[in-house]
């Protein structure tokens, strides 16, 4: 029926969101318009900020989930409608009440009375006949209700004596009470503003080995309001495994006191048969029914943070600094099985890979493997040696650095997280189909060091592992999450459209799987792409999708240099107007910094085409297709540090962000464990929230404050002066003398007394230099 539909239109949704955030009326309903039409938020961000009125991508998101969000309320809210009109309880009062509800909350609060209900007390109350009865209480409530309830009294409708009959009318008022949109709202405010989280170990659980993780909380309590993500996600955790119990409560009186002032009236019998109604009401019916509300939105808000700090860690992890076209030699460390090594072109295709016995068995074995990679680094004039960071790492690079390598030859540890799993999928058996999972493992570190995203891309975001809590989270909203985030890093650096993946590729604006598969079976056919334009060529890549592309492709060394820029192909009539009037060419605006500076840029705006573009031109003119991400730097780990047991409180050493969360970070100090940097100790001063402190992959100096190697932690501080006693927990046998405390070096350098025979690095070099 058509007057049942929701009476809101897109424009008071626009006009909602404008005032929701207080972005202009104009920028939100642009931006939804380009949004309808298919466009994407890094495309809108970039090429659309006349449109938006320069926009950001966080803006344009949030105006595109807000939209989604009011799609949804008006939805429910024409199945509701529904619902009422077909059980004929659709007044014109309830429908302005249904129409007007701004919130879900508000929304359900509106139906609850309404809402078919499974079988209650009040249900069969009401079965029963006793709805008059409660309505003679309600509305008489200085009178006695004995002689009233006397008349319901009746054996065949299972009301056998007078107390039966009032029993029946309070469980129907009491119902009344629990759905009472006002009292509901008010209850639900103090639940958000007062309410209290309490969590209990379970009766018996004590002893069990699972429970020792949460010790913390076996008797907690804290606000409800300002309780921490991780603290929610922690405590529903125990819950869900049946070691912790959780309660989200507020006192009985707190909501009582309101609902009796709402619902009682007068000192009569009657008012007393409303106040025990009500009350049963709060306890039974409404409080249960609040801290369910209170359990989903909490853990909503612990998601929403807990997905953020994934999305921000992934950001950064993605952005990471690339070493670049460079022929690299990747290790994968190990010890029984040997180190698993391959060799790199400068586009980080596979020439040949093999097993080196670096870190364990014969002194003639470590001599032939590094005999054998002394022979590498010379055949392929290596430029950077990429190491994993895992088991067997420090070794693998002290037997590495003493090759003695030349200066030229870089040695970086590569952070390998979520290369098994890359080894082992899909993505890997298409790129080497005859190779194991070892080799195709090893190949991902290298590339890995050489251009981060790249390789990245080819992983589900969620197993690179940099959040916290992820697997608790809504994993919808979580991938949407990281999806977003990857195609915003993707876009934001720009995609080399001849060599890149096609996993790479579906993550450009407006592209897809099929239509990178099929971008890659063009540059196959065709020998690569010369020029933008041949995108129009390839199967099923249609106008919008080459609009929304094309900005974000490049041609290295392409014959139309602006095909090599991050310039608009829409733009490129711009550009060429502009060199016109300077009598000169593109190539020559591009190259020389005195032309670009004669460009008066007002000369060129048009309805279409604003400062903020051309601003953008201009820039990209003066170095078209550059990265955004920071130069590479050399880091090294701290010389003779490589296990826990290497550790003394009090040592200061250089370490790795690997993750951040909300109550601190992870940092890498090169002994196979993550320390832990706590929020209290990330600064001098006083820190909310670690991200606006440190960031994935940040190089930071730490002290170690504490080493617990029983349960294998390590407790850090990046304060200048640490608050902390000078003392070590269940360290090494032999106590803390047995290693000197060491600072940098820039090395790697370890035990070399360890080493089999005198300067047999050197020997093996003299051999290969020979071959």
């Amino acid at each position: 029926m058509s007057d049942s539909k929701p009476e809101t239109s897109s424009q008071a949704h626009l006009e909602l969101i404008a005032r929701e955030t207080g972005i202009k009326l104009s920028s939100v309903a642009a931006t939804a318009k380009l949004l309808a039409e298919g466009a994407t938020i890094p495309f809108i961000s970039r090429y659309r900020k006349e449109a938006t009125g320069e926009l950001d991508e966080l803006q344009i998101q949030t105006i595109r989930d807000r939209m989604m969000q009011l799609a949804e309320l008006d939805a429910r809210r024409a199945t509701i409608l529904k619902s009422l009109e077909e059980r004929s309880l659709l007044s014109d009062e309830l429908k302005k009440k249904v129409l007007a509800a701004l919130t879900l909350s508000a929304l359900e609060d509106v139906f609850a009375p309404y809402r078919p209900k499974r079988q209650t007390r009040a249900t069969k109350a009401v079965e029963r006949g006793l709805t008059p009865l409660a309505d003679y209480i309600f509305e008489n409530q200085g009178a006695d209700p004995t002689e009233e309830a006397a008349k319901y009294v009746d054996a065949e409708k299972d009301v056998a004596s007078v107390e039966d009959a009032l029993a029946g009318a309070r469980d129907i008022i009491a119902e009344r009470v629990a759905d009472d949109a006002n009292l509901r709202g008010q209850v639900r405010k103090i639940y958000e503003e007062e309410a209290t989280v309490s969590s209990k170990i379970m009766y018996g659980k004590e002893e069990e080995a699972d429970a020792a993780k949460y010790r913390d909380y076996f008797e907690w309590s804290e606000a409800f309001k300002t309780i921490p993500s991780h603290r929610m996600l922690a405590i529903r955790r125990g819950e869900k495994e049946a070691i912790l119990f959780m309660r989200i409560e507020v006192p009985l009186e707190r909501v009582t006191r309101i609902a009796v002032a709402d619902w009682v009236s007068g000192n009569g019998a009657c008012a007393e048969q409303v106040r025990l109604a009500v009350e049963d009401g709060c306890k039974r019916l409404l409080m249960p029914s609040m801290e369910t509300e209170m359990r989903l939105l909490g853990k909503k808000r612990a998601d929403e943070t807990a997905i953020q700090v994934f999305a921000d860690n992934l950001r950064e992890l993605m952005l990471a600094s690339p070493l670049g076209r460079k022929r690299t030699l990747a290790i994968d460390p190990g010890f029984r099985t040997g180190c698993k090594t391959v060799v790199l072109d400068a586009q980080g295709n596979l020439l040949h890979h093999t097993v080196l016995h670096c870190t364990a068995g014969s002194q003639n074995q470590a001599y032939e493997a590094a005999l054998e990679l002394a022979g590498l680094l010379k055949k392929y004039q290596i430029e950077a040696i990429a190491i994993g960071n895992g088991t067997a790492s420090r070794e693998t690079e002290a037997f590495v650095r003493k090759l003695k390598l030349p200066a030229s030859i870089q040695v970086i540890m590569v952070n390998e997280s979520g290369a098994s799993i890359y080894s082992a999928s899909e993505a890997a058996r298409e790129e080497f189909p005859n190779e194991d999972v070892t080799v195709r493992g090893a190949v991902s570190i290298g590339r890995r060091l050489m251009d981060p995203l790249a390789e990245l891309v080819k992983l589900d975001p969620k197993a690179i592992g940099v959040g916290q809590y992820q697997h608790d989270v809504d994993q919808r909203a979580l991938k949407t999450s990281l999806d977003g985030t990857v195609e915003s890093c993707v876009n934001g650096v720009g995609v080399e459209l001849n060599t890149a993946s096609k996993h790479l590729l579906a993550y450009v604006s407006g592209l897809s799987n099929s239509l990178a598969e099929n971008i890659i079976s063009f540059r196959t056919a065709n020998s690569g792409f010369t020029s933008r334009a041949q995108l129009k060529e390839v199967p099923r890549l249609g106008e919008k999708a080459f609009e929304q592309a094309a900005g974000f492709l490049r041609i290295r060394d392409a014959a139309y240099p602006l095909d090599s820029s991050a310039v608009h192909p829409e733009r490129y009539a711009l550009v060429e107007k502009m060199a016109e009037d300077l009598g000169c060419g593109v190539a020559d605006l591009m190259r020389d910094d005195s032309l670009r500076k004669k460009i008066d840029l007002k000369k060129y705006i048009s309805e279409e085409v604003g400062l903020p573009t051309l601003q953008d031109i201009l820039s990209e003119l003066s170095k078209p297709g550059r990265d955004p991400r920071k130069a590479f730097e050399i880091f090294n780990f701290a010389e003779g540090v490589e296990k826990p047991e290497h550790l003394t409180v009090g040592m200061k050493l250089p370490g790795i962000v690997t993750n951040v969360t909300a109550f601190g970070a992870f940092v890498d100090v090169g002994v196979h464990q993550d320390g832990l940097v706590h929020v209290s100790h990330l600064s001098d001063q006083f820190v909310r929230d670690a991200s606006e402190v440190v960031k994935v992959g940040q190089k930071v100096q730490v002290t170690v404050m504490e080493v617990d190697l029983k349960r294998n932690r390590i407790s850090l501080s990046m304060k200048s002066q640490p608050d902390f006693e000078p003392r070590q927990r269940n360290s090494s046998p032999g106590g803390n003398d047995r290693r000197p405390q060491r600072q940098n070096n820039g090395g790697g350098n370890r035990n070399q007394q360890q080493a089999p025979g005198n300067d047999w690095f050197s020997q093996a070099m003299g051999q290969a230099k020979k071959r």
